[in-house]
Formats: C-alpha cells, structure tokens, sequence
C-alpha cells in the first residue's frame, strides 16, 4: 500500500525559511512525477512545484514560488523535498505531497505552512 509521509511544516516570519520533506512508501518502483501542492484559506488547490524522475529531469514551478522554492528528490529514498526561501505571508497554505505510481496518483495528508507577517 503506498504511502506519502509530509513532514517540515511550522511557523515563520516572512522572509524566513522552511523546508518540507516527503517519503513515499509501499512500492518497488520508483515513482513517476512527484510534487508539492498547497491549499490556502478559501482557495483551491494549486500546483507549487513537481519534478520528473530522470537525473535532470524537468522541473516546474508556479509563478508565484519561482526563484524562492526549489524542488529536489532523491529517487533511491523515495523522497522529495521543496526549500521555500523568503517565505511570504501569501505562502500560508497546507501543503500536499504528491506522487504519480503508473498513471495512479497518491496524495500526502498535508503539512500546515504559516508564515506570519
């Protein structure tokens, strides 16, 4: 059974620094796209940043984190990680880890993100 396991949220000052982990479990294989959603107060669901599986593989990040977040993942663990920089107070959000397992797509639980102003 595959699992996704979030981990690194909290509290901080805008302008500071998070970095969120992700450990996807329960599969032989590695996985396909793998990525960081967030879900502020009253909004959807939106895209932050995901990235392919390959060795330089593509990356893509929304407008709004470009040049703040990086993504990164180590395919041997299983595991991706997103380091927000200068974080702002806009960036409060749960943030949901996700995981694509041949065309299958497995969702964290979400880690709360605050950043205070």
């Amino acid at each position: 059974q595959v699992q996704l396991v979030e981990s690194g949220g909290g509290l901080v000052q805008a302008g500071g620094s998070l970095r969120l982990s992700c450990t996807a479990s329960g599969s032989v294989w590695v996985f396909g796209t793998m990525g960081w959603y967030r879900q502020g107060p009253g909004k959807q669901r939106e895209l932050v940043a995901e990235a392919e599986s390959t060795s330089g593989g593509r990356r893509n990040y929304a407008a709004s984190v470009k040049g703040r977040f990086i993504i990164s993942r180590d395919n041997a663990k299983n595991t991706v990680s997103l380091q927000m920089n200068s974080l702002k107070p806009e960036d409060t959000a749960v943030y949901y880890c996700r995981a694509v397992l041949i065309g299958l797509d497995y969702w964290g639980q979400g880690t709360q993100v605050t950043v205070s102003s």
